[in-house]
Formats: C-alpha cells, structure tokens, sequence
C-alpha cells in the first residue's frame, strides 16, 4: 500500500511522475471524464488550522469522483485524548483515504500503520511534501526543468518546509541554499541523510547571488507562538526585498508558500511584484495534490 508521508520516501521517477502528472491534470481541469475516486470516501483529519491545504484538498477529491469529510481533531475523540492509532483503525474501516495535517511526523507515520488506508501528509512540525511539490511544479512551468538550477531558501532553514526541500534537492539534482542564522539552519545529520547539493550560510546576499528563485516562509510557524519574540529578533534582515532580488539570476522567481507576514520575510512591494507566482504556486496545491490522490490509488 502506497502513502505520501514525505519526499524523502519518493524515488527520483516517482517524484518525476507526480510532476507529470500535476502538469496534465492542471491542463486537462474541467475537460477530463476520469473519477478514480468514484465512490470513495476520504478523511480530512487536521489538527492544524488550514486554509490551502483543506479547501485544495477537498476541492481535488470532489473534482476526482470522490466525497471528502472533513474532521476537526477538537471536534472528535482525538481532541479528548484517543490514541492515534484507535482513531486510525476506526476510520481505516469506514473511510478509503486519509489526508492528515498535524503536528508530530510520527502521528502520521502511525496513522497510516493502523489504518492501513492511503494517507497523506498535509503537513508536520517535520515536513510540507505537498506544499514542495507545488512548488517545484509552479517554477517548472515558468522556467523548465528544475535540475541544475539554483534554489534558495531564506529565514527559517529547519522548518519543515525547508526540510522538504532538500530531500527533493537530492531527487531532482538542483543546488539548494540555505541562507539563515546557524540556530536556524538544518541539522548536520539531516543533511548527510539527505544527500544532495546542500550548501548552509549565514550571509543571505552570497545565497541570492545567481539563484533560479528565491523563496521564503514565516519566521514563526505554527506552534512556534511563544518564540516569536526571539525568532523575529534572530531573523530580522532575512527578508526578501529588491535589493536581494537583484542579485538574483535576471528573471529569477520568488515564491512564498503563504500566509505571508509582509515587513518580515518578505517586504509589501516585492511581494506584489510577484504575487502572480506566488498565487500560481498557491493554485498549483489543487493540481499537486490530485496527482498524489491518483498516485495513490494506481
């Protein structure tokens, strides 16, 4: 049984595929017959607040012939403490899919062990893979093949977005930066499992200069509140403005995955110079997502 828990568990043709396939499915949105969801029922199980990934996903499911529910964790025994894996192995039983956003990677990794149903990471402290896979179709139909491109990430390099970055770094052969204060820059063990063209910094200019795109993420993620004083301290100057723009490659791309906090990693000005990426970027989860649904049930 397949899942989609992170990048780092994709091959490199895998990972290709559900590229493609994003791709047609964006291209064939409204024309196709195909519901390989027909008669299934999947469970939306966040524990998270959302507003992409839910309505992306719920979108992408109903689009695919199939009926999704969506299940706050406050509004279901899990909020009042059920273990992960008795909640898994009720709904394994009466639901064909789930779609799990939380916070801990391992109540995922468990889930999909009980439930034994498909389940989808929609987002962990640890990892975003729906959220790079996004993205690194937004940037390929803009600019062609991400492999030997640059990429640099700026602000909070061990987050979980960041930390999906690199795993497809390693699968997708491109160069990726990661411009941030050492306190926030990846584990060395991470990066030695990951493998791949990972280079740390500290000084943000030398990371921008020459870069394919530019990208960035709140400095505070959520369940990181009580740090914010001392992130927004540390991270201060990460910022993507023009001045960083300009040492980038000509053309290059810059990307936010969104809620963006405008005067902090990203000034107003340069955001709305982009905003036609990022929303295409912010589009493309429906798409990225429906590939990942058909993967699943191939």
């Amino acid at each position: 049984m397949k899942h989609f828990l992170s990048i780092e568990n994709l091959k490199q043709p895998e990972l290709e595929k559900l590229l493609a396939d994003a791709a047609r499915l964006k291209s064939e949105r409204g024309k196709s017959a195909a519901r390989p969801l027909a008669g299934q029922v999947w469970a939306l199980l966040f524990t998270k607040s959302s507003t992409r990934t839910r309505v992306s996903f719920e979108v992408g499911i109903r689009e695919l012939g199939g009926e999704a529910i969506f299940l706050a964790a406050n509004e279901i025994q899990l909020g009042r403490g059920e273990p992960i894996k008795d909640t898994a192995r009720v709904l394994g039983r009466m639901v064909q899919g789930a779609v799990f956003r939380t916070y801990a990677q391992s109540d995922v990794e468990e889930f999909a062990r009980f439930a034994a149903i498909p389940t989808i990471n929609a987002l962990t402290d640890a990892e975003h893979p729906c959220q790079i896979l996004a993205d690194i179709q937004t940037f390929q139909e803009l600019r062609g093949p991400i492999n030997d491109k640059v990429v640099t990430f700026i602000g909070d390099a061990a987050c979980n977005v960041a930390t999906s970055w690199i795993f497809a770094a390693a699968r997708l052969g491109f160069e990726l930066r990661l411009a941030a204060p050492k306190v926030f820059q990846p584990p060395a063990a991470l990066l030695k499992r990951a493998g791949g063209k990972v280079v740390c910094v500290e000084d943000l200019r030398t990371a921008a200069k020459g870069a394919d795109l530019l990208y960035t993420d709140v400095w505070v993620s959520m369940g990181k509140e009580e740090e914010s004083a001392e992130r927004i301290k540390l991270l201060t100057g990460y910022q993507i403005n023009a001045e960083l723009v300009r040492l980038a490659r000509p053309g290059a791309l810059v990307m936010h995955c969104l809620p963006a906090y405008r005067g902090k990693e990203i000034d107003d000005a340069t955001f709305e110079a982009h905003a036609k990426t990022i929303f295409d970027q912010a589009e493309n989860r429906l798409h990225a997502q429906k590939a990942v649904l058909c993967w699943l049930v191939e």
